[in-house]
């Protein structure tokens, strides 16, 4: 594995959890606190049974914009590896898609928001 990291994942949900880190990366992730702001944050339910076990939760936040700056969803940015973002990737259900997005920093980061179906 590459230890270039060059790609910023924002995580609001599983990607926190060391378990969910450990199985999917290899390795815990080191981040900071941001937000992601005019998105809200619910809930969906996971069908596949790996990503079950793996989080140990059938149910995962998910985020959708809403287009109203005073929404605000707190999480973590990682600095992670071009190989470990396509390792997040396949962790990811259908469910959600990654897109870039600007944080309250500033910054911008990879994010799963709900797919548009």
């Amino acid at each position: 594995m590459s230890d270039t990291f060059t790609e910023q994942l924002f995580s609001y949900g599983t990607l926190q959890l060391p378990a969910v880190q450990q199985a999917t990366f290899g390795r815990l992730l080191d981040g900071r606190a941001d937000a992601l702001v005019g998105y809200r944050r619910t809930m969906v339910k996971i069908d596949d049974p790996q990503v079950v076990v793996t989080s140990g939760e059938a149910y995962h936040p998910i985020v959708e914009a809403s287009g109203d700056d005073h929404d605000r969803v707190d999480g973590t940015v990682f600095a992670i590896s071009a190989q470990e973002l396509a390792q997040a990737d396949a962790y990811e259900v259908d469910d959600y898609e990654r897109v870039d997005a600007a944080l309250a920093s500033g910054q911008h980061a990879w994010v799963y928001v709900k797919r548009n179906k």
